[in-house]
């Protein structure tokens, strides 16, 4: 069970700014962009003016397109042998949102987010959201310490330490292609039968996939992303079957 500790965030910047180098080894300078980074959009408040919330959406946008290029970088320099195509599927791999949540619990940056207590029965949501206050992380980071640290944070700390790269070269991770070729090969018929649904105030769509095989239902995947809710049901049929 994920453990938030919501009320760390409103106590002096000191202790916040210990937590965090006790989690990640960096000093922050600037504490504010880090109490950002922390803050879900189920507590954030709507910057006057503006239609947007002071939550860590855009600081998770900044630190997916920084972790993805020094992920790219660090993958470059690693296999100068390889092409486009075998850097680009294990780069996936690596920054994928399964990837990010048990790298984000393991350092202990689940410990600090900052949301709604309400949403402590939606699987959907919580289930993403370690990897993307993880990236939020990682972007306040870049802001507030440059490109280097960032570079270092994530190469030294993520990539060495919490991520085997070489093992990831053999690991499979692409399970509704794995589902696919396992029909062909068998001669079986399969689809995708997705549901469409609005959940909660702000009535986000949500999909809810299920696999099925010849006719018999076999896993099912819910997110707010289709392509995830399918990769999700694709591997839970795969773990049926034994694929």
């Amino acid at each position: 069970m994920i453990k938030y500790l919501i009320s760390i965030l409103s106590t002096d910047d000191k202790l916040l700014r210990r937590e965090i180098y006790k989690t990640t080894t960096i000093r922050p300078s600037n504490i504010q962009l880090y109490k950002q980074a922390f803050r879900h959009a189920s507590v954030s408040k709507q910057i006057e003016g503006t239609a947007i919330k002071n939550s860590n959406e855009r600081l998770e946008f900044l630190g997916d397109a920084i972790l993805n290029a020094i992920v790219a970088q660090d993958l470059f320099i690693k296999f100068p042998f390889q092409d486009e195509g075998f850097l680009t599927q294990l780069r996936s791999k690596i920054v994928s949102r399964e990837q990010l949540n048990n790298v984000a619990r393991k350092i202990g940056i689940t410990e600090l987010i900052d949301l709604d207590k309400k949403l402590g029965n939606n699987m959907v949501r919580l289930k993403s959201m370690p990897g993307n206050t993880l990236e939020a992380f990682i972007g306040a980071l870049f802001i507030d310490k440059g490109y280097s640290a960032t570079e270092k944070f994530i190469t030294e700390r993520l990539l060495k330490v919490y991520l085997d790269v070489d093992t990831l070269v053999h690991t499979e991770t692409n399970y509704k292609s794995r589902i696919i070729n396992y029909c062909q090969k068998d001669g079986k018929s399969i689809s995708f039968e997705t549901i469409e649904e609005l959940i909660g105030v702000n009535k986000q769509k949500q999909f809810k996939v299920q696999v099925v095989i010849s006719e018999v239902g076999y896993g099912i995947g819910l997110d707010y992303n289709k392509r995830k809710a399918e990769q999700e049901a694709a591997e839970k049929t795969c773990k049926q079957l034994g694929v």
